[in-house]
């Protein structure tokens, strides 16, 4: 997963919206969101590694992962990150806590976001810090949550322009999560990728022959604790090829 955004306690009748896209190299085998067999776990699946990138359980619990960007510090020999979604939607926020602070060190850098959808805390595996999705609106990339990269401010601010509205206009979530404009040159962040990779890198959806995104996801809790999901996949072309709907 490589951005989302969030709006907590902001719309009269959703009091959680989450818009999320995860990019990927479309060489990387990947199973669709559906129920996985045997379990109460709502995800896709990374086939190449097993794991997932973002999850729901039926018991109202949500994870999702970022990658930290840090191409020199990458080690290959360490776990797969997508199996901290799957341990978070299987334990509580307790004993998520105490598994962060005793093994982050085991896997590459990463941002977990995880908890029941009205109480969700994020873990930034570099700082070693938790702390709490207030209310408000928030954004994670690749970096710590709430950098004020040029995406998600971009992401952000169209966000709160989507939600205005007493109703929600789901159509109008999965547009901004559609936004291919790049930012400026002198814009963009430093995190140690090629100048051109960070180009390419700098618009919410991305699209490109080798790398693009390839998942978008839109959740929403309303006032009675309902929960809906819906589920987008794209081609390289950045065409929709599946979309499909889930209710908790």
């Amino acid at each position: 997963m490589c951005i989302l955004f969030f709006a907590i306690n902001q719309h009269p009748k959703y009091p959680v919206i989450i818009c999320a896209n995860r990019d990927e190299f479309h060489q990387r085998p990947t199973k669709a969101m559906h129920w996985w067999a045997d379990s109460d776990v709502l995800a896709g699946q990374d086939l190449q590694a097993g794991g997932t990138w973002l999850g729901l359980n039926k018991q109202g619990r949500f994870s999702a992962l970022t990658n930290f960007r840090q191409p020199h510090l990458i080690n290959e020999n360490k776990k797969s990150r997508g199996d901290l979604v799957l341990h978070s939607l299987a334990k509580s926020t307790s004993a998520m806590n105490t598994q962060l602070a005793k093994s982050a060190q085991l896997y590459n850098g990463f941002n977990l976001v995880y908890g029941q959808l009205d109480s969700l805390h994020c873990f930034d595996s570099v700082s070693q810090k938790q702390q709490p999705l207030t209310t408000g609106f928030h954004s994670l990339c690749n970096g710590a949550l709430d950098d004020i990269w040029p995406k998600m401010a971009l992401g952000q601010a169209k966000l709160s322009k989507a939600i205005k509205s007493p109703s929600l206009d789901i159509e109008q979530l999965f547009e901004l999560m559609k936004n291919s404009q790049q930012a400026h040159t002198e814009s963009l962040p430093n995190t140690g990728v090629p100048l051109n990779w960070e180009q390419l890198l700098s618009s919410v959806f991305i699209v490109s022959p080798d790398y693009g995104t390839r998942t978008t996801n839109i959740i929403t809790l309303d006032q009675k604790g309902k929960i809906a999901v819906y589920d987008r996949s794209y081609d390289a072309q950045g065409q929709c090829i599946a979309a499909q709907n889930f209710s908790l």
